[in-house]
């Protein structure tokens, strides 16, 4: 029998978490579930304590080399059956109603996306902050992809929609051939629903809090590089080049873009800051001279807020 739902899991390094993230999935009530956790290629015991679980509706693949979590989740992508497919990162977790409730909503509605609000909980701690007000959520009845685009701008978004982890229609991703961008190793979520967006999906919102966000150190996503904002610059012309954008998500798209230029310049500035380099911070502020107020907020706190995973 097909499941309702196929939970992606791409694991790297996760033995502290694996089983945790593997439990929440299988609690899902009022929905079968299966579970696909994909090694990428981890150095510690991820792979054998998650092919430790005695439950079938639970399979493990370990990847030959390590290459990044859009590869890890296309490989899951490939092996997945359920009609909704769902990513859950392997130090997170999901409340057992979760599922339910989004394929209750997409499914009443015609989407082919969905997505909830998320509560934050910080590493040793059992309980945590809600990420969205639900009133706000509870306001929203969908996600259009201006909407998407322009809740995604570092630096001055107040809600970013980019954090949410949406399940989506198994077929509209087959239909449409999509797959999650490779050389990403981070933002490759953003661009994934993006597409989604861009090829005519849409997307739920379902207010109620159903994903667990743990915040522990060591997140691949606490931490942003310049590197990072390069990969999404590019990824964002090839989604550009691949999709027609109407006018509205057209011009958040140019709001976006300017914001990753500016933290890159923000990201280079604190570079030249750190290493005493007055010719350095002199290059780069009359280059773009908006990486100067930035420097309002502690320097940690920024880099933190730059983007999601």
């Amino acid at each position: 029998m097909q499941p309702d739902v196929t939970f992606i899991i791409a694991a790297y390094n996760a033995a502290d978490t694996i089983w945790r993230a593997i439990e929440s999935a299988l609690a899902q009530r009022g929905a079968s579930v299966e579970v696909i956790v994909v090694d990428d290629r981890s150095t510690d015991n991820t792979a054998a304590l998650a092919s430790s679980s005695p439950d079938e509706r639970v399979r493990v693949v370990t990847l030959e080399s390590n290459r990044g979590p859009g590869h890890a989740r296309n490989a899951a992508l490939a092996l997945a059956k359920g009609r909704w497919i769902a990513v859950l990162d392997s130090d997170d977790t999901v409340f057992p109603d979760r599922i339910a409730a989004m394929i209750a909503r997409a499914e009443s509605t015609g989407a082919s996306a969905a997505v909830d609000n998320i509560e934050v909980i910080k590493d040793g701690e059992t309980k945590g902050e809600t990420m969205f007000p639900v009133h706000y959520l509870a306001k929203i009845n969908e996600i259009t992809l201006a909407d998407f685009i322009a809740s995604n701008l570092v630096f001055v978004t107040t809600f970013n929609f980019g954090y949410m982890k949406p399940i989506f229609e198994r077929r509209f991703i087959e239909v449409h051939g999509l797959r999650y961008e490779e050389n990403l190793r981070i933002g490759e979520d953003y661009i994934f629903l993006a597409s989604i967006l861009a090829k005519g999906g849409k997307c739920v919102v379902e207010p109620s809090v159903g994903y667990a966000y743990h915040v522990r150190p060591g997140s691949i996503s606490r931490v942003l590089e310049t590197h990072h904002i390069i990969a999404m610059l590019e990824a964002d012309k090839t989604f550009l080049a691949k999709f027609e954008l109407d006018p509205e998500a057209r011009a958040a798209q140019t709001r976006r873009t300017r914001s990753l230029e500016e933290a890159k310049s923000f990201l280079s500035l604190v570079g030249h800051i750190k290493r005493r380099s007055i010719s350095g911070i002199v290059e780069v502020v009359l280059k773009d001279p908006a990486a100067l107020r930035h420097l309002s907020m502690p320097i940690g706190i920024r880099l933190r807020r730059l983007i999601p995973s």
